[in-house]
């Protein structure tokens, strides 16, 4: 594993565990520094210093043209939504854009049943693709750089995973649209929030339900942690309110935080050239999918997350597979 990757991973100090219901949260921090000076996608989009369009008029599902006017990097980070012009995208990688540059990047839509203009350009979405459904799509991001280098996704296994969370939400969206499930429950994710808080100098959390690590994500400033926190927080909680709390108590621990961040150190890495400035490294371990964007010796970005067998393979989403489970 990269030195860098495993300075940075024996680094973490974790925080004061925080609980409710079925979900824990620690956390993260370090004394790694912060690296280069960015922005996030939001701040540079509310200062319209950041436009991003179909990449034509005609469009592309999976690709998205993005102008950056900044004279410093923007931070795009895997999972976060873009609402608007033909259908809302997620991003599938993490990208630091270049400043004073103009990009395509790789997306999956998020809005199965829209194929018309809405704008003619995409804001900003308060939320973020789930923690499951980031691994369903992040699961064929791999598969697709193993075999083609691209940073594709299986679009079909992500409106499949968007579906089935639908149905297990009880929400119905004209559109299959993702961000009308977490604005559906947004009262149910406001009401969770309340027992989670930031704390000083937080650059990342690692999230736990029914005892089991679910992942984490970390970056490497804490104005841009501050920034993501309450879309990062919600992805994970939208997952946790879905899932009914396990028999018994399964208890958190930081016991557990620090026996995933050791298994990530077990995970074989491989290598690619990001989309924008730096190195997109992938992970691939026993039960751990994970990937990191490393930029002038900093890690920018970094998420891992717990994965079983089955779903590595992408058979089948874990949505689906409790919904299975109940009928039989």
């Amino acid at each position: 594993m990269e030195a860098i990757i495993t300075d940075h991973l024996e680094g973490i100090k974790f925080g004061e565990i925080q609980t409710h219901k079925h979900v824990s949260v620690m956390p993260m921090s370090s004394n790694n520094g912060s690296g280069p000076v960015y922005l996030t996608m939001k701040e540079a989009i509310e200062n319209s210093l950041l436009t991003v369009t179909e990449v034509s008029e005609g469009g592309h599902v999976p690709e998205l043209k993005v102008i950056n006017r900044a004279d410093k990097p923007v931070l795009l980070i895997d999972g976060e939504e873009l609402i608007g012009a033909k259908q809302n995208r997620v991003l599938n990688t993490t990208i630091l854009l270049k400043e004073k540059s103009e990009t395509v990047i790789p997306v999956s839509c998020t809005e199965h049943g829209r194929w018309s203009y809405q704008s003619g350009h995409f804001e900003e979405s308060a939320y973020m693709m789930s923690a499951t459904l980031r691994n369903i799509k992040n699961v064929s991001v791999l598969h697709s750089l193993q075999n083609t280098g691209a940073f594709a996704s299986d679009q079909g296994a992500v409106w499949d995973g968007i579906s089935d969370q639908a149905e297990a939400a009880g929400v119905r969206s004209k559109t299959g649209a993702m961000r009308d499930i977490h604005e559906t429950r947004k009262e149910d994710l406001d009401d969770w929030l309340e027992h989670f808080s930031p704390v000083a100098e937080q650059k990342g959390l690692l999230v736990m339900v029914n005892g089991k690590v679910v992942g984490l994500d970390m970056v490497s400033d804490t104005g841009a942690f501050s920034v993501i926190y309450l879309k990062l927080i919600r992805s994970y909680l939208m997952d946790a309110i879905l899932e009914k709390p396990g028999k018994g108590k399964a208890a958190s621990s930081p016991e557990k935080a620090k026996s995933f961040i050791s298994k990530i150190l077990t995970c074989t890495e491989k290598r690619y050239d990001s989309v924008g400035h730096g190195q997109d490294y992938r992970y691939d371990g026993k039960k751990i999918v994970g990937s990191a964007l490393i930029h002038d010796n900093t890690v920018i970005h970094m998420a891992f997350f717990g994965i079983t067998e089955a779903e590595k393979a992408g058979h089948m989403s874990p949505l689906s597979r409790r919904k299975m489970n109940r009928t039989r």
